[in-house]
């Protein structure tokens, strides 16, 4: 079987910003167990493979510790290397969360892709996943941004939406990893979403991510399509709408996160992405 092994940058256009990703082509999908020894290898946050020709494929996502059902930038990332590979154009990504459609273009002399999810539900957080995630990061319920109430949101994978009030909250994040951990297993969450409102259409966010082993994602678009559909249909943003999330500065990898809301259906979320420089 032959394949291709790419390492990319997305939502970045320099190499030292964004979230890194790898990105496998394949004519079949190689077997659960070899795409996470694969996913362990590469140690990205994320390793997306992806098997067929044409334009609609079948895709599969990996961190290094195990298989999650959809992962943004890596959608992002792959979509920018079949824009450069195998033309421009809409690709239909068949994923274990569902139907995911990737169109690339360039836009300004640079190659943009933009996902579209699955249709984003949320739930109101119930108070003791709140209190214990609330405890497990060292944070206080006087902390929280009452606007946006703490919710369980997806968009092709669950996460915990926690708003803060103040942006030196964010600013400061260390938290008990085995005990987040535990947690967001026994609740089935693949991030936390922790942001910080700035402006209505700017947002600021970091996403814990021990699930995967990874202690923090620097740039995580399905947590971003997740929070686009919490905001629209809890009725806090009007769509369309599009916001920006700033995500990675904390941690020397600044990205920046382009999510459209529509009125209905799922969210874009786009995004350029380049080859990753060790």
């Amino acid at each position: 079987m032959s394949a291709t092994l790419h390492r990319y940058v997305a939502f970045a256009t320099d190499p030292a910003g964004g979230n890194p990703a790898g990105v496998w082509f394949g004519d079949t999908l190689p077997t659960a167990a070899t795409m996470q020894r694969i996913a362990s290898e590469v140690g990205f946050s994320e390793t997306v493979f992806i098997a067929g020709t044409g334009h609609e494929r079948i895709a599969r996502y990996f961190s290094p510790e195990a298989e999650v059902p959809f992962c943004g930038h890596a959608t992002i990332a792959a979509g920018v290397v079949l824009g450069e590979t195998c033309g421009d154009g809409r690709y239909l990504l068949a994923t274990p969360a569902g139907e995911v459609p990737v169109t690339v273009e360039v836009r300004d002399g640079v190659r943009v892709a933009a996902l579209v999810s699955v249709t984003p539900r949320h739930a109101a957080a119930p108070a003791t996943l709140v209190d214990a995630a609330l405890a497990a990061l060292g944070w206080t319920h006087a902390e929280l941004d009452p606007a946006i109430a703490p919710a369980r949101a997806y968009a092709g994978a669950w996460h915990l939406v926690l708003a803060v009030r103040e942006a030196a909250r964010l600013a400061s994040l260390a938290y008990d990893f085995q005990r987040l951990k535990a947690l967001m297993l026994d609740d089935g969450l693949t991030t936390l979403q922790l942001v910080w409102r700035e402006r209505a259409d700017l947002f600021h966010a970091r996403n814990p991510f021990p699930v995967g082993g990874v202690v923090e994602d620097p740039a995580t678009g399905a947590a971003a399509a997740a929070l686009g559909g919490y905001l629209r249909d809890a009725g806090l943003i009007e769509a369309p709408v599009r916001i920006h999330i700033r995500q990675g500065e904390a941690m020397g990898r600044p990205g920046l996160l382009v999510v459209d809301i529509p009125h209905s259906g799922g969210i874009i979320v786009s995004g350029t992405a380049v080859p990753w420089a060790p």
